[in-house]
């Protein structure tokens, strides 16, 4: 097998139909699916419509509620921690406001907490891996903003509606619409760097499922700036940051209240206990859990954790049998396949096609159609093109953005992308890019009201662990706008609601209930939850290879 420009000789043989048919596919697309249509192919091809992946939770708030089978193993599993080895005479932090997680929503959180008046050194941020390292720092795209002249909120909250399947909380999918440029001008205020016109005017670009132009980004590193600016400001706050130091389980008072948190160090696995009068759970998404075997943009922390901890203390759970596979994640070269390939790339004018050049699906159909497309191309009309590895994927067209929009376009605005693929000898300005749906987003979550409480008194939460904002699928750019958002409204919330707080009696009696519960229900499980950090080693290596 000869390797031709970063690729097998016969991948280069359908690189070449690709390139015959370009000149017909310039100023081309096909128009975009009906809703029937779009309904079609999602119950058809979508892994969210494979009922037999999922099962009936049998215990706790959402008992009967139908879940992807790797979630119901977590929240049916035995707790991690032992409550026979903890003292909780013994407090090692204590602290008014306590967030559990250090990406995006949590590092917003503590920022406006203290912006509200709760002083620096009553805040603690407890964070699995490194202050940052989420996928608040590894999302590329935008951020929605509806600020243009052609534009307005409302438009904005419709097009999260509908992308949502309806299934949204309204009154969460207005906030986040309304709060958007409010958002953007703080940013700005901050020193975040989008990008602008020689006038000096936002560069405003499509997403799928949306119905403007009101993407705002930074090339294609925009989660990056955006987190190297707001962890910038929470570290010139001197809020205190435990790295490598996970919560394991949450702590309750004899009233019944969250009061903190057990954290676990990562290297000493000593158990730190931190007494607070409020609790954020900012833990982000469930990406490692590699739901149906998909591969996954998602960071190494990304575990599920916060679920699975807010769970045991009686928070409900809302949409969590809705899962996003985002359309276009690396299908080769192996190294990084499931790793993200942004929405930008096809907003910019890249298109699937399939083995033969063929443009088979509208490049800006909503993530979870765009995706069902691409499955059915490579799976019902095997039109796909198979690695050396046995990974099938559609080819992504990115030579046409330079085609259409001017040589050195792709330079300008996508070098996250670029180098992504040059490390490997493949230049996305020449040929295009096989890609496939990957494990990229968890839609629902621990529910919240307005004010970002949930269903158990001192619990907040932000970001992607919680569930209402999105409904059943998440467009593009909403999620860094999210978790701004909610990370705001929970850090504003908390330090009004410390104000008239008094903890009692410190207690881990709730994980003696739950393994109580797990007994009563006959439920035996070697699995221990929360799960911390993934599992890759000898027979627990997950396979790239989905459920087909």
């Amino acid at each position: 097998m000869e390797i031709i420009d970063g690729y097998p000789d016969f991948m280069m043989e359908s690189i070449k139909k690709v390139e015959r048919t370009r000149k017909s596919r310039i100023g081309r697309n096909l128009p975009r699916m009906s809703s029937d249509q779009r309904e079609v192919i999602l119950s058809k091809f979508h892994p969210d419509y494979k009922e037999h992946e999922k099962k009936k939770l049998q215990i706790g708030p959402n008992k009967g509620y139908r879940m992807p089978l790797e979630m119901i193993s977590l929240l049916e599993a035995e707790p991690f921690l032992d409550t026979s080895k903890v003292d909780l005479s013994r407090v090692d932090y204590d602290v008014d406001v306590l967030i559990i997680g250090g990406g995006g929503g949590g590092t917003v959180a503590s920022i406006w907490a203290n912006m509200s008046g709760v002083p620096a050194d009553r805040i603690l941020i407890s964070t699995k891996l490194r202050h940052g390292d989420s996928n608040s720092m590894m999302a590329q795209g935008g951020i929605q903003a509806a600020d243009g002249p052609i534009d307005n909120p409302p438009i904005h909250y419709l097009d999260i509606i509908g992308g949502g399947h309806f299934a949204n909380k309204p009154k969460l999918a207005r906030i986040l619409a309304m709060q958007a440029p409010k958002i953007i001008k703080w940013h700005e205020s901050l020193g975040v760097m989008y990008d602008k016109d020689k006038e000096g005017n936002f560069v405003e670009r499509p997403g799928g499922g949306t119905s403007r132009k009101r993407m705002h980004s930074s090339k294609d590193y925009t989660g990056m700036e955006i987190l190297r600016v707001v962890r910038d400001e929470s570290i010139n706050r001197k809020i205190p940051v435990l790295e490598f130091s996970p919560a394991i389980e949450l702590l309750k008072d004899d009233m019944g209240q969250v009061a903190g948190a057990i954290l676990m160090n990562l290297e000493t696995n000593q158990y730190y206990i931190v007494k607070a009068k409020v609790v954020i759970m900012a833990t982000g998404g469930w990406g490692r859990l590699h739901i149906q075997n998909f591969a996954t943009t998602n960071h190494y922390g990304a575990t599920a954790d916060g679920l699975v901890m807010a769970y045991h203390v009686g928070a409900k759970l809302r949409d969590l049998d809705s899962v996003q596979y985002h359309p276009t994640g690396a299908a080769y070269p192996e190294q990084i396949v499931g790793l993200l390939i942004t929405e930008k790339v096809r907003t910019m004018g890249a298109q699937p096609v399939n083995m033969n050049g063929e443009l088979f699906v509208n490049p800006l159909e909503p993530r979870d159609v765009e995706a069902s497309a691409f499955i059915r191309e490579c799976y019902e009309r095997e039109m796909g093109i198979t690695t050396p590895t046995g990974m099938t994927g559609v080819w992504l067209d990115s030579p046409m953005i330079d085609i259409v929009q001017g040589e050195g376009t792709i330079h300008a605005n996508l070098d996250a992308m670029y180098r992504m693929f040059q490390r490997f000898g493949i230049d996305m300005t020449k040929h295009p890019m096989l890609v496939f749906p990957t494990l990229h987003y968890q839609n629902g979550g621990v529910e919240i009201n307005e004010h970002c409480q949930t269903s158990v008194k001192g619990l907040f939460a932000a970001g992607e662990v919680t569930g209402g904002v999105h409904g059943k699928n998440r467009l593009m750019g909403n999620s860094l706008l999210d978790y701004n958002v909610f990370g705001k409204i929970a850090g504003i919330n908390v330090a009004e609601y410390i104000k008239n707080v008094k903890i009692g009696k410190l207690t881990l009696d709730h994980v003696d209930k739950y393994r109580n519960i797990l007994r009563d229900a006959n439920i035996k499980s070697k699995v221990k939850a929360p799960m911390i950090l993934p599992e890759y080693r000898e027979e627990n290596l997950m396979k790239r290879t989905i459920k087909v």
